[in-house]
């Protein structure tokens, strides 16, 4: 039976530091007051949470079989994502983070685009999906043509774009559903305006800690707060709203109650210092180390 989801991204290796503040600019010493290695990828996140909803979805990736790769692949796998991968670099991160969730993410390596081989099977998969989703990477830009004349509806989430950064551009024009944060928008109600009066069916804005907004076909501002919780770490938040969102509305949910169940998806991922709570009892709470 298909994946109700195709998801081609990210799935990489990370050093987490955890710092009381970002490092300046000048040469300094600073001291960290915490460290641990995890899965990262924002495709991954995405992939963990929607595997933890019910929601059945195939991952692919670009991962090495050095022993950061195999890392990922096997953390992956015990979590239940299924996951076809591609042998390449291994991407690995260095991120650097704040209680107040801060962060700054140094790519240590990056996989390039595929040849291509597997672009049949890719397209089939895609067909018979009920949603595609592609987050910003060479392999995935590389797919929006088979996913633009796929038929299926496309997903993507373009995080801290600018609304400039030409990059972005091909994943907007194919988009029926944008996702992205208001780290870099001046305005970004103005932002979802015109992505929905470009041609997609709804936008969506994650606030932080102040929830999310988006803005549907009809062009009506809708807003949801975050839920009240103790945060942990808030890398993969915004991949576990996109998830949740995704299959509320799959099952028929309204945009309202489809961005409402992205809150509870994205608060359940706020408890841990791993993309999920799923990879919890795999790779151990760093907290005990």
């Amino acid at each position: 039976m298909p994946a109700s989801v195709f998801l081609a991204g990210p799935a990489s290796w990370n050093r987490m530091v955890l710092l009381d503040r970002l490092p300046e600019p000048v040469p300094h010493m600073q001291f960290a007051q915490a460290s641990w290695e995890t899965v990262g990828g924002t495709s991954a996140g995405k992939a963990l949470s929607l595997t933890a909803l019910g929601r059945s979805v195939v991952l692919h990736a670009v991962a090495g079989e050095d022993e950061e790769g195999l890392r990922v692949r096997a953390a992956l796998e015990a979590a239940g994502v299924v996951a076809q991968w591609t042998d390449g670099t291994t991407e690995r991160h260095l991120n650097l983070m704040t209680a107040q969730g801060d962060r700054v993410s140094l790519y240590l390596s990056t996989p390039a685009e595929t040849t291509g081989t597997d672009d049949a099977a890719h397209a089939a998969e895609m067909a018979a999906a009920d949603a595609v989703v592609l987050d910003l990477a060479a392999e995935p830009r590389r797919l929006l043509p088979l996913a633009a004349a796929s038929g299926t509806p496309l997903w993507v989430d373009v995080h801290d774009y600018d609304g400039v950064d030409g990059y972005h551009r091909p994943f907007l024009a194919a988009a029926a559903a944008v996702f992205c944060n208001a780290d870099r928008l001046a305005a970004p109600v103005e932002f979802l305006r015109a992505v929905v009066a470009e041609g997609a069916a709804f936008a969506v804005c994650t606030l932080g800690a102040e929830g999310a907004v988006a803005v549907g076909a009809d062009g009506a501002e809708l807003r949801v707060p975050a839920l009240p919780i103790t945060v942990v770490d808030t890398n993969g938040a915004g991949d576990a709203f996109l998830a949740g969102v995704l299959d509320a509305r799959l099952a028929g949910a309204d945009l309202a109650s489809a961005l409402s169940a992205g809150a509870r998806s994205a608060a359940g991922v706020l408890t841990t210092r791993h993309l999920h709570p799923l990879l919890d009892p795999i790779l151990g709470d760093p907290r005990a180390a």
